[in-house]
Protein backbone atom coordinates (compact mmCIF):
# COMPACT_ATOMS: atom_id res chain seq x y z
CA UNK A 1 0.00 0.00 0.00
CA UNK A 2 1.47 3.13 -0.97
CA UNK A 3 0.11 7.02 -0.25
CA UNK A 4 -3.38 5.57 0.05
CA UNK A 5 -6.06 7.49 0.20
CA UNK A 6 -9.73 6.63 1.06
CA UNK A 7 -12.90 8.89 1.88
CA UNK A 8 -15.64 8.45 3.91
CA UNK A 9 -18.59 11.12 2.81
CA UNK A 10 -15.58 13.45 1.76
CA UNK A 11 -13.64 12.68 4.68
CA UNK A 12 -10.04 11.33 4.43
CA UNK A 13 -10.68 8.58 6.09
CA UNK A 14 -7.23 6.94 5.50
CA UNK A 15 -4.69 10.04 4.43
CA UNK A 16 -1.52 9.03 2.60
CA UNK A 17 -0.47 5.58 4.33
CA UNK A 18 1.83 3.38 3.57
CA UNK A 19 2.03 0.07 4.54
CA UNK A 20 4.23 -3.62 3.38
CA UNK A 21 2.96 -7.04 5.29
CA UNK A 22 5.01 -9.61 4.31
CA UNK A 23 3.42 -13.10 3.87
CA UNK A 24 3.25 -15.04 7.15
CA UNK A 25 3.40 -12.40 9.43
CA UNK A 26 0.63 -11.40 12.17
CA UNK A 27 0.31 -7.46 12.13
CA UNK A 28 -2.10 -5.70 14.93
CA UNK A 29 -3.16 -2.35 14.42
CA UNK A 30 -3.43 -0.25 17.09
CA UNK A 31 -5.42 2.91 17.64
CA UNK A 32 -8.18 4.63 19.01
CA UNK A 33 -11.73 4.65 17.76
CA UNK A 34 -12.29 6.86 14.40
CA UNK A 35 -8.48 6.08 13.92
CA UNK A 36 -8.76 4.27 10.51
CA UNK A 37 -7.93 0.68 11.62
CA UNK A 38 -11.46 -0.61 10.33
CA UNK A 39 -11.27 1.20 6.93
CA UNK A 40 -7.63 -0.10 6.47
CA UNK A 41 -9.15 -3.56 6.44
CA UNK A 42 -11.95 -2.88 4.70
CA UNK A 43 -9.92 -1.41 1.84
CA UNK A 44 -7.43 -4.81 1.72
CA UNK A 45 -10.66 -6.45 0.82
CA UNK A 46 -11.74 -4.38 -1.35
CA UNK A 47 -14.73 -2.97 0.31
CA UNK A 48 -13.74 0.89 0.45
CA UNK A 49 -12.77 2.99 -2.79
CA UNK A 50 -8.86 4.48 -3.09
CA UNK A 51 -9.27 7.33 -4.24
CA UNK A 52 -5.30 8.37 -4.72
CA UNK A 53 -2.76 6.27 -4.28
CA UNK A 54 -1.47 2.61 -5.10
CA UNK A 55 -3.10 -1.02 -3.10
CA UNK A 56 -1.43 -4.54 -3.81
CA UNK A 57 -2.69 -6.92 -2.04
CA UNK A 58 -1.29 -10.91 -2.75
CA UNK A 59 0.66 -9.16 -5.36
CA UNK A 60 -2.07 -8.16 -7.57
CA UNK A 61 -3.36 -4.93 -8.18
CA UNK A 62 -6.98 -4.01 -5.57
CA UNK A 63 -8.03 -1.23 -8.08
CA UNK A 64 -7.12 -2.95 -11.06
CA UNK A 65 -8.30 -6.81 -10.06
CA UNK A 66 -10.60 -6.29 -7.06
CA UNK A 67 -12.62 -9.70 -7.63
CA UNK A 68 -10.02 -11.69 -8.00
CA UNK A 69 -8.37 -10.34 -4.54
CA UNK A 70 -11.73 -10.86 -2.84
CA UNK A 71 -11.20 -14.65 -3.58
CA UNK A 72 -8.20 -14.89 -2.37
CA UNK A 73 -9.01 -12.58 0.85
CA UNK A 74 -11.39 -13.25 4.23
CA UNK A 75 -12.97 -10.80 6.58
CA UNK A 76 -13.87 -10.99 9.98
CA UNK A 77 -16.32 -7.88 11.09
CA UNK A 78 -18.22 -6.33 13.27
CA UNK A 79 -21.28 -8.09 11.06
CA UNK A 80 -21.31 -11.82 11.37
CA UNK A 81 -22.43 -11.82 7.59
CA UNK A 82 -24.69 -14.72 8.26
CA UNK A 83 -28.07 -15.50 6.47
CA UNK A 84 -30.64 -16.18 9.63
CA UNK A 85 -32.58 -18.49 8.08
CA UNK A 86 -29.93 -20.78 7.26
CA UNK A 87 -28.13 -23.49 9.57
CA UNK A 88 -24.61 -23.20 10.63
CA UNK A 89 -23.23 -25.63 8.48
CA UNK A 90 -24.84 -24.35 5.68
CA UNK A 91 -23.99 -20.64 6.33
CA UNK A 92 -19.99 -22.06 6.75
CA UNK A 93 -20.65 -24.00 3.19
CA UNK A 94 -21.94 -21.26 1.02
CA UNK A 95 -19.45 -18.54 1.75
CA UNK A 96 -16.86 -21.69 1.25
CA UNK A 97 -18.63 -21.96 -2.15
CA UNK A 98 -18.62 -18.66 -2.98
CA UNK A 99 -14.48 -18.74 -1.94
CA UNK A 100 -13.91 -21.73 -4.81
CA UNK A 101 -13.61 -23.77 -1.50
CA UNK A 102 -14.79 -27.51 -1.47
CA UNK A 103 -17.06 -28.40 1.14
CA UNK A 104 -14.31 -30.86 2.80
CA UNK A 105 -12.92 -26.96 3.70
CA UNK A 106 -16.04 -26.66 5.20
CA UNK A 107 -16.72 -29.59 6.99
CA UNK A 108 -13.25 -29.03 8.36
CA UNK A 109 -13.98 -25.85 9.51
CA UNK A 110 -16.99 -26.46 11.68
CA UNK A 111 -15.08 -29.21 13.76
CA UNK A 112 -11.90 -26.61 14.50
CA UNK A 113 -14.52 -24.37 15.61
CA UNK A 114 -16.57 -26.76 17.11
CA UNK A 115 -19.90 -26.56 15.36
CA UNK A 116 -19.90 -30.12 14.26
CA UNK A 117 -22.26 -31.19 17.02
CA UNK A 118 -25.82 -30.07 17.39
CA UNK A 119 -25.09 -26.68 16.67
CA UNK A 120 -24.80 -27.33 13.02
CA UNK A 121 -28.44 -27.73 12.34
CA UNK A 122 -29.43 -24.57 14.50
CA UNK A 123 -30.30 -21.52 12.29
CA UNK A 124 -28.17 -18.85 12.52
CA UNK A 125 -31.12 -16.76 13.66
CA UNK A 126 -30.90 -18.65 16.53
CA UNK A 127 -27.22 -18.43 17.95
CA UNK A 128 -25.72 -16.48 20.53
CA UNK A 129 -23.81 -13.69 20.12
CA UNK A 130 -20.62 -16.32 20.94
CA UNK A 131 -21.93 -18.62 18.48
CA UNK A 132 -22.44 -16.46 15.57
CA UNK A 133 -18.93 -15.28 16.09
CA UNK A 134 -17.73 -18.74 15.77
CA UNK A 135 -20.06 -19.36 12.73
CA UNK A 136 -18.30 -16.37 11.32
CA UNK A 137 -14.93 -17.44 12.08
CA UNK A 138 -16.06 -21.02 10.92
CA UNK A 139 -17.07 -19.18 7.60
CA UNK A 140 -13.44 -17.23 6.85
CA UNK A 141 -12.05 -20.34 7.72
CA UNK A 142 -13.75 -22.41 5.35
CA UNK A 143 -12.51 -20.15 2.09
CA UNK A 144 -9.24 -20.58 3.10
CA UNK A 145 -7.71 -17.25 2.60
CA UNK A 146 -4.13 -16.12 2.38
CA UNK A 147 -4.87 -12.80 3.42
CA UNK A 148 -7.10 -13.03 7.27
CA UNK A 149 -8.80 -9.72 8.15
CA UNK A 150 -10.04 -9.05 11.47
CA UNK A 151 -11.55 -6.60 13.66
CA UNK A 152 -12.12 -6.94 17.12
CA UNK A 153 -11.83 -10.81 16.38
CA UNK A 154 -12.05 -11.93 20.22
CA UNK A 155 -14.91 -9.76 21.33
CA UNK A 156 -18.01 -11.39 22.16
CA UNK A 157 -15.81 -14.79 22.89
CA UNK A 158 -15.37 -16.41 25.88
CA UNK A 159 -12.48 -17.18 27.20
CA UNK A 160 -12.19 -20.99 25.33
CA UNK A 161 -13.25 -18.67 21.92
CA UNK A 162 -10.92 -16.35 22.57
CA UNK A 163 -8.24 -19.34 22.92
CA UNK A 164 -9.47 -20.84 19.77
CA UNK A 165 -8.92 -17.36 17.86
CA UNK A 166 -5.62 -17.42 18.67
CA UNK A 167 -4.80 -20.64 17.85
CA UNK A 168 -6.19 -20.52 13.86
CA UNK A 169 -4.52 -17.01 13.49
CA UNK A 170 -1.21 -18.89 14.71
CA UNK A 171 -1.75 -21.88 12.75
CA UNK A 172 -2.72 -19.66 9.48
CA UNK A 173 0.35 -17.38 9.55
CA UNK A 174 2.44 -21.23 10.48
CA UNK A 175 0.70 -22.52 6.80
CA UNK A 176 2.09 -19.43 5.44
CA UNK A 177 -1.10 -17.08 5.36
CA UNK A 178 -1.18 -13.17 6.49
CA UNK A 179 -3.31 -11.82 9.20
CA UNK A 180 -3.96 -7.94 9.60
CA UNK A 181 -6.06 -7.87 12.69
CA UNK A 182 -7.34 -4.30 14.13
CA UNK A 183 -8.26 -4.95 18.46
CA UNK A 184 -8.42 -2.76 21.15
CA UNK A 185 -7.54 -6.04 23.72
CA UNK A 186 -3.44 -5.27 23.83
CA UNK A 187 -3.05 -7.64 26.10
CA UNK A 188 -4.01 -10.38 24.38
CA UNK A 189 -3.02 -9.09 20.69
CA UNK A 190 0.52 -8.30 21.32
CA UNK A 191 0.69 -11.29 22.41
CA UNK A 192 -0.33 -12.90 19.27
CA UNK A 193 0.99 -10.54 17.13
CA UNK A 194 4.65 -10.42 15.56
CA UNK A 195 4.23 -6.57 14.27
CA UNK A 196 2.51 -3.95 15.37
CA UNK A 197 1.32 -0.50 13.44
CA UNK A 198 -0.32 2.50 15.06
CA UNK A 199 -3.03 4.37 12.95
CA UNK A 200 -3.76 7.98 14.16
CA UNK A 201 -5.83 10.86 11.82
CA UNK A 202 -5.69 8.18 9.06
CA UNK A 203 -2.07 7.55 8.90
CA UNK A 204 0.56 4.98 10.52
CA UNK A 205 2.99 6.13 13.04
CA UNK A 206 6.05 3.90 13.45
CA UNK A 207 6.20 1.55 16.71
CA UNK A 208 9.48 0.05 16.40
CA UNK A 209 10.07 -0.20 19.89
CA UNK A 210 6.91 -1.94 21.09
CA UNK A 211 6.58 -5.15 22.45
CA UNK A 212 4.71 -6.73 19.23
CA UNK A 213 7.63 -6.77 17.78
CA UNK A 214 9.81 -4.42 15.24
CA UNK A 215 8.35 -2.69 12.73
CA UNK A 216 9.30 -3.03 8.48
CA UNK A 217 8.77 -0.50 5.97
CA UNK A 218 5.73 1.93 7.01
CA UNK A 219 5.84 5.39 6.96
CA UNK A 220 3.26 8.01 7.49
CA UNK A 221 2.59 10.18 3.84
Amino acid sequence: MRDAVVLLDRFPALAGVDLDVARGEIVLLRGPNGAGKTTLLRTCAGLARVVQGTVEVLGEDLVATPRSVRRRVGMLSHQDGLYADLTVEDNVRFWARAAGADLDDARSALARCDLDGRLATVPAARLSAGQKRRTALAALLARRPELWLLDEPHAGLDRAGRDLVDRLVRDAAAAGATVLFASHELDRAEGLATRAVTIAGGQIRDDSATPAGPIGAERAG
